[in-house]
């Protein structure tokens, strides 16, 4: 009549929360969803999905499936999926994602890495010289290219 089975838990559903106010110091690592609205100094890693609010401020790197981050990181991200700096982030280090939204307002400043893999480009590709983007000849054999029509701003032809 009763089933007396112990109910299995799917660990992605699980929910972890650090609340405004609370500051954590230390490594975080969760199977589960993760939402902070404190402060955290330490690394995060998580296999769902991180959530920074408004309010949270990390000083670690994060390593997560996906994030949606709102406040204030000092560190490398890295997410498997998808990435999305909301409105209010502010972001002081390097990104590498597969997918990355960025909201009108959202500040970075460091280098960014998207796409399933992240391999450097081959140097001979970086020691060529610019193409033209009406012929896609080399800059370098017609330096007159370079020249603007517009003496006050250089780069506006």
């Amino acid at each position: 009549m009763f089933n007396n089975k112990i109910k299995q838990t799917n660990p992605i559903a699980i929910s972890n929360i650090i609340g405004q106010g609370s500051h954590l110091e230390g490594n975080i690592q969760t199977t589960g969803n993760l939402r902070i609205e404190g402060k955290v100094t330490g690394g995060i890693k998580a296999k769902a999905k991180v959530v920074l609010s408004h309010t949270a401020q990390i000083e670690g790197n994060i390593v997560a499936q996906n994030a949606e981050i709102g406040g204030e990181v000092k560190g490398s991200i890295e997410v498997i999926e998808l990435l999305v700096l909301k409105s209010t982030a502010m972001v002081w280090g390097d990104i590498v994602t597969s997918k990355l939204v960025f909201e009108e307002g959202a500040c970075f400043d460091g280098k960014c890495k998207m796409g399933k893999e992240h391999k450097p480009p081959p140097l001979a590709a970086s020691t060529k010289a610019p193409l033209s983007s009406k012929t896609g000849e080399s800059i370098k054999n017609h330096p007159e290219k370079l020249k603007s029509s517009n003496p006050s701003n250089p780069f506006i032809k």
